[in-house]
């Protein structure tokens, strides 16, 4: 297996596992999966801790399997190029279809657009993973997870403060008509 491009830390599964490490990246991208959909089941919405599993082990096995393939079939014929990529840009297609499959519009309001990005976000979380980018993958997570939480905090606050403007507003409105 060609390891050239990842970094020393990405390195380190595969040189002490041998072969096995496909299997580790199989299983770091399900235990990322679950935890993404533990998070999406935690705030009761429609796709959760199954569905983000196989989405991250699936984009993660099609990138192995897109890899390694392209890695022993390019030797078997002269001549013969191959992409090893080929595959898991397939995943992006498909996570693009489920993903629109998620978002609902009804009237003005849109539901689903978050569900339909973190599907896309966890698929690819599996292909990188499967490319063997741990170290990129673990950060990019953390990182995501940090903002989104900022983001709600931030959101609850304007929440908090647009509830009382308009508690000021109806409060001020009330004592005008009384006083007419």
């Amino acid at each position: 297996m060609d390891l050239a491009g990842l970094s020393y830390l990405d390195r380190l599964p595969a040189h002490y596992l041998g072969e096995y490490e496909l299997l580790l990246r199989i299983l770091c991208s399900a235990v990322i999966g679950f935890l993404i959909g533990l998070d999406r089941t935690h705030k009761h919405k429609p796709a959760g801790v199954k569905t983000y599993t196989y989405v991250t082990a699936a984009s993660a096995l099609i990138t192995i399997v897109s890899i390694n393939s392209a890695g022993l079939y390019s030797t078997m014929f002269d001549k013969t190029m191959m992409d090893p990529m080929r595959l898991a840009a397939q995943v992006v297609t498909g996570l693009g279809f489920i993903g629109a499959g998620i978002i609902l519009k009804d009237g003005a309001k849109v539901i689903g657009l978050t569900s339909a990005a973190m599907i896309f976000f966890a698929g690819g979380v599996g292909i990188g993973i499967g490319a063997g980018f741990y170290t990129l993958i673990l950060f990019t997570v953390a990182a995501a997870f940090l903002f989104v939480q900022i983001g709600e905090w931030t959101e609850r606050r304007e929440k908090r403060k647009n509830s009382k403007s308009i508690a000021h507003a109806a409060d001020d409105i009330q004592e005008m008509s009384q006083g007419m």
